[in-house]
Order: C-alpha cells, then sequence, then structure tokens
C-alpha cells in the first residue's frame, strides 16, 4: 500500500503534475516579453556588467514578421510532435518520458540565452533551437492528463481540472517575471533561467512520479474513495476496470462482464472515431489561436500601445493570465454543476469577442480599465480552452464507447490538443503579419476566431450526426 493516505497521495501527484506543466509554460513565456529587446540594434548601448554589446537578434523594418516567423518555428513542431507524443505516450513510461522531455526542454531553452552570451545574431541559430524546444516540449501535455486521469475520477472533474489547470497561467506569470527581471541588462538568462527550473523539474520527476497507483493500493483506494465520494461520483475513476457494488453494503474490486481491459493502445483513427473528438479538435484550434497570440503578443502590444517599458509590459500582461485563472475555475464549475461543456464553452466564446473590441478600443485610456479589462479578457478566452484541454479531454478519452480501455486518454489529448496547436501557430504568424497594418486588424482577426471557435463546434457537430 501507498505510505500517504489515498488523499494525501492523490494530492502529492496533483501537485507534482501541477510544477511540471508550470515548468513547461514558464520556459515558453520569455521569448514574448525580450521582444521588444531582440529587434533593437544596441551596438552602441552599454549595459552594467556586460559594456558595449550589440544584443539584437532582428532589427530589420521587417522584424515583427520575423517574429512571427520565429514563434512558428516552436508551434509548428509543437503541432507536429504533438500528434506523434500521445502515441508514445501510450506506449512508454511516463516518468520516464516526462523527465527526458522536461531536461531536453530545459537544455534547448538555456542555448537560445545563451546566444547573448555568445555573441550569435544568427536567425538560423534561434529558428533550429526553437523548433528542437518545440518537439522536446510536446511530451509535456499528453503525459501530465494521463497521469491525473489515473488518479483522478469523474465527480467535479471540471472544477478539480479547472484548478490544476492554472497551471498554464501561473507558468505564464512566473516566466513574465522572471524574464522581466533580467529583459533590459542581459536577456540571455530571461531563458537560461527558466532552462534551468524545468530540468530540476525534470530530475524532480524522475525520482518523485508515480505515473499510477500498484495494485496492492487500489484496493485501500477504492474503498475510500467510496466512503468518502460516494454522493459526489469520485467513486468511479477515471480509467476504471472495476464494479463498485454496493447493493448490499459490501464493495467489490470484481471485474464486470461488459468492461473488457484491453493491452493494445488505440490507434489514431480509433481515437478520431470517438463521439466529440473532432468538433472539440476544431473548436480548440480556434480558441488556442486566439489564447496564444495573447500569450506572444500582448507585452508587445502593451509596450507599442501604452508605451510602456518592457519589462512594466511583461508585468501588466501577467493580468491577462490572472483572469485566465479564474476563467478556467469558473468554467470548470459551471460545466459541472449544468453538466453543460459544449455550452459553457460557446456562452464564453461569444461573450470574448465584444469584450476585445472593447479592449482595443477603451483598454488603453487608464490604470483601472487596463486591469480590468485585462482580467475579464483573460477569463473569457483561457476558460473555453481550459476546458477543452481538460475535463472535456478527459471525458473523451474515457467515453462509454471505449468499454474500458484505459490506454486511450493519453492519444485523445494529444488529438485535440495537436488540433489545437495547429492554431496556436497560426495565429502568432497572422499577428506578426498583420501588426504592421495597425493593431486594429490583429484584433478583428482574434474576434473572428472567437466566433469561428464557437460556431465550428456545433456545425461539426450537426453535420457528424446527420451522417
Amino acid at each position: 500500500k501507498s505510505p500517504f493516505p489515498p488523499l494525501r497521495y492523490r494530492s502529492f501527484i496533483l501537485l507534482l503534475t501541477f510544477l511540471f506543466y508550470t515548468a513547461y509554460h514558464l520556459s515558453r513565456k520569455p521569448i514574448s516579453i525580450v521582444k521588444s529587446e531582440l529587434h533593437r540594434n544596441c551596438s552602441t548601448v552599454i549595459r552594467p556588467g556586460v559594456g558595449k554589446h550589440n544584443s539584437s537578434v532582428v532589427y530589420q523594418d521587417n522584424y515583427q514578421a520575423l517574429f512571427g516567423v520565429l514563434d512558428n518555428c516552436f508551434l509548428v513542431a509543437y503541432a507536429i510532435g504533438m500528434f506523434f507524443s500521445g502515441i508514445f505516450g501510450e506506449r512508454l513510461p511516463l516518468r520516464y518520458y516526462l523527465s527526458v522531455g522536461m531536461l531536453s526542454s530545459g537544455l534547448f531553452t538555456s542555448l537560445f540565452g545563451l546566444g547573448f552570451y555568445w555573441n550569435i545574431h544568427s536567425l538560423g541559430y534561434y529558428a533550429f533551437i526553437q523548433v528542437m524546444n518545440g518537439l522536446v516540449q510536446t511530451t509535456g501535455w499528453p503525459a501530465v492528463v494521463a497521469c491525473v486521469g489515473n488518479w483522478f475520477g469523474k465527480g467535479k472533474r471540471g472544477f478539480i481540472m479547472g484548478v490544476w489547470n492554472s497551471h498554464t497561467s501561473v507558468g505564464n506569470i512566473l516566466g513574465s517575471l522572471i524574464a522581466g527581471v533580467f529583459v533590459s541588462s542581459a536577456w540571455g538568462m530571461s531563458f537560461i533561467v527558466p532552462g534551468i527550473i524545468i530540468a530540476s523539474t525534470g530530475i524532480l520527476c524522475f525520482f518523485f512520479l508515480v505515473e499510477i497507483h500498484n495494485g496492492a493500493g487500489c484496493a485501500h483506494v477504492s474503498v475510500f474513495v467510496c466512503q468518502n465520494d460516494q454522493d459526489s461520483g469520485e467513486a468511479e475513476p477515471l480509467l476504471q476496470n472495476h464494479a463498485v457494488n454496493t447493493s448490499n453494503g459490501a464493495i467489490s474490486t470484481e471485474p464486470q462482464e461488459v468492461v473488457e481491459d484491453h493491452t493494445e493502445a488505440i490507434s489514431f483513427c480509433g481515437a478520431l472515431s470517438i463521439p466529440g473528438v473532432v468538433e472539440f479538435s476544431l473548436c480548440l484550434l480556434f480558441a488556442k489561436l486566439v489564447s496564444y497570440t495573447f500569450l506572444y503578443w500582448l507585452p508587445l502590444y502593451i509596450s507599442n500601445v501604452a508605451h510602456f517599458e518592457a519589462k512594466e509590459a511583461g508585468d501588466m500582461s501577467t493580468l491577462f493570465d490572472v483572469g485566465g485563472i479564474m476563467g478556467g475555475i469558473m468554467a470548470g464549475l459551471v460545466s459541472d454543476y449544468t453538466g453543460g461543456r459544449a455550452t459553457t464553452c460557446c456562452i464564453m466564446l461569444i461573450a470574448a469577442a465584444p469584450m476585445l473590441f472593447l479592449y482595443n478600443s477603451i483598454g488603453q485610456r487608464n490604470l483601472g480599465t487596463t486591469i480590468g479589462m485585462l482580467l475579464v479578457c483573460g477569463g473569457l478566452v483561457n476558460g473555453p480552452y481550459a476546458l477543452i484541454t481538460t475535463a472535456v479531454s478527459a471525458d473523451l478519452g474515457t467515453h462509454e464507447s471505449l468499454r474500458g480501455n484505459s490506454r486511450a486518454l493519453s492519444t485523445v489529448t494529444a488529438i485535440i490538443d495537436g488540433t489545437g496547436s495547429i492554431g496556436a501557430a497560426l495565429g502568432p504568424l497572422l499577428a506578426g503579419l498583420i501588426s504592421p497594418t495597425g493593431w486594429n486588424n490583429v484584433f478583428y482577426m482574434l474576434i473572428t476566431a472567437d466566433i469561428l471557435a464557437c460556431l465550428v463546434r456545433n456545425t461539426t457537430f450537426s453535420f457528424l450526426t446527420s451522417l
């Protein structure tokens, strides 16, 4: 049996996976903070402790488009790699898979920052680092969702995963703050420090992660859960292959007749055939397009429009992620209470469109308005994104049509997030191409994407059910 009481042990796993994916996002954020420094021709700027140093990577007039390409080196590699990552995640030990992924990500994140100290001004070098980092970062999401899925039941799934998914915003906030400390003095450290952090969590993962409870502790966990959480639905494990019989007051762990324990992982096409996977994948494509455009371009937008310094703009952009934390938790609570995950997503997406228009129109008038609008926009934009990538993915990965196949969750999660990552790649690229024509056009693009996210989910659902 586990040395921890079951609830404590599940909480420990939840905390570990929270820290792991916080580190993943923490290491992605610095590039958005240092963009305002990377394009400056600093050959005549004397920095404290550095002396005369040309820290620029790109300072051509079309630097915004070039930064869009640099972002997409990461995001396209991430999108492509994600479709394969889930397949590997179903077949490899998750502890090793996550550990290697975080150590590799720490290496490539640090190499990007070392370009500052090695005085590298080749865009190709940084593009290569971004591609490699994008590939190794795909190890994170399918693996941590599968780990959480192994330990938590269906009751209150939206709320639990809404709270847990705040790691995305927490990582963005910490990444912004850490990068902001060094951005004006030596931007290389804005990458090296996060690289060290994610590598350290990789070591932590190797020694402490237990990806699934062993057989000796299963009965104890099931008994504890049934006695304490029966009314809330937590009694039904997320990846359950056993029946709980309480008709005569006894608890049975005998296999159900209707449930089969599949030894083979689900195929890619098999995962696509699960009802809901295609429509939510397409919905996430547009929702993630909006979210990642803010992730990569919000600090530069604030710097250009509100005329903040790089550090101040980075600090201000964290309010969007604070709103994202509240939005993810609220979306989970509402969807648990109403039972309508799709409806919750659609309402938040529709509400986000006019709020984005208002933020671009009046969001920079004064500090109070800026703070309020960033919090509201962050909640409405990241709430549906968080709900789809966590609770919805877990629902679909344990769909009744799988008949107890406990090895589908990672693949389903990878398909949904991989499709979403295509939008994540398109958003920053389009922002880089459109922003020279004016920030208003960028926001029109984001508003259109929000509306399409809602429409495509309902249109695709109607089309598929008519077949």
